[in-house]
This record gives C-alpha cells, structure tokens and sequence, in this order.
C-alpha cells in the first residue's frame, strides 16, 4: 500500500478537473488512514480473523498482522468458539464476505462514501 499511487485497472469516468488520479490517490489516502487498526475479516467457511490491519493490494486482498483465527466447533465444549493465533497473514478478496475496522462513527461514514464511489465507478 505504501508507495501506491497508480491507477486501479478498471478505467474511471469521471467529470472532475482533478481526473482519475487524483480519486485514486483519494482511495490510497483513505485506506492508509486505517493502517494498523483492529480490523475482524470473515471469510466464506465460516471463519473469522482479528488483527491489526498491516496493508491492501490492488486486487482486496488483506494483509493482518497479530492475527487470531477464531472458528465455531460443533463439539460441546463450555465456548462455542475456538481460537489460535496466527501471526501475520493474507486472506485473500475471493475468500472474504464481511470486513469490520475498529474506527469511530465519522470515519465508518467517509469508508462508505468510499464505497459507494468504487460501486458508482466499476
């Protein structure tokens, strides 16, 4: 993430004076703002990861240090939930279904005006 200021693949239409880069560098900036927050990712097994977020690349994919996995277990045990710890990992966009960043109520807002630029833009 550090360092990236090209322009994503998918060509953006924009009526701006600022043009495609700057909505890009835009982009960059937001996402830097979350670097190393407690970010808790689910993926389609069923599973869920804690840890600090540590960077994106181009395609979605999360890179988390300090990392917990935390999993249910269909056994009967006294928590329903099990956990290890990972260290630092990559979970990748095809995996992910749900992404939750630990910020307060304005910033959780600027995060969806974002996202409502990439879908108004793809």
């Amino acid at each position: 993430m550090e360092g990236e200021t090209q322009q994503p693949s998918a060509p953006i239409q924009e009526n701006s004076s600022d043009g495609p880069r700057q909505i890009s560098s835009d982009r960059v900036n937001r996402v830097k703002k979350l670097l190393f927050r407690r970010m808790l990712v689910g993926i389609k097994d069923g599973r869920f990861f804690l840890g600090g977020f540590y960077c994106m690349d181009k395609q979605g994919n999360i890179i988390l240090q300090d990392a917990v996995e935390y999993r249910s277990t269909r056994r009967s045990s006294p928590s329903p939930m099990e956990q290890r710890c990972l260290g630092l990992i990559l979970i990748p966009s095809s995996c992910r279904i749900s992404c939750h960043v630990d910020c307060s109520v304005e910033e959780q807002l600027s995060l969806l005006s974002l996202n409502e630029k990439i879908v108004a833009l793809d």
